[in-house]
């Protein structure tokens, strides 16, 4: 998380915005919200959970081995270090 440990925003367009959670990859902090994502391995090893990044970052805790453009992630294996703007696919 940051250094104040604050959760950072994350604002998904046509959802609503929502706060990360320690210890929570970005999957699921999403999901405690009650928003569905489609996702299968959890691992960042089949890329169902592709998600675009439209403005800040993310650290992956183990590296994806799914193919991703430079402008998505796999929230199944990342964290955010800033506040992010995403959209769902």
């Amino acid at each position: 998380m940051n250094e104040n440990n604050d959760s950072f925003i994350i604002d998904i367009k046509q959802h609503k915005t929502v706060h990360s959670q320690a210890g929570k990859t970005l999957l699921e902090s999403i999901e405690l919200q009650n928003i569905d994502v489609h996702y299968h391995c959890r691992e960042g090893f089949c890329g169902a959970c592709r998600t675009k990044l439209i403005c800040g970052e993310v650290k992956y805790l183990n590296d994806p081995l799914a193919y991703i453009d430079d402008d998505e992630i796999l929230p199944c294996c990342c964290v955010p270090i800033s506040n992010i703007e995403i959209e769902l696919s």
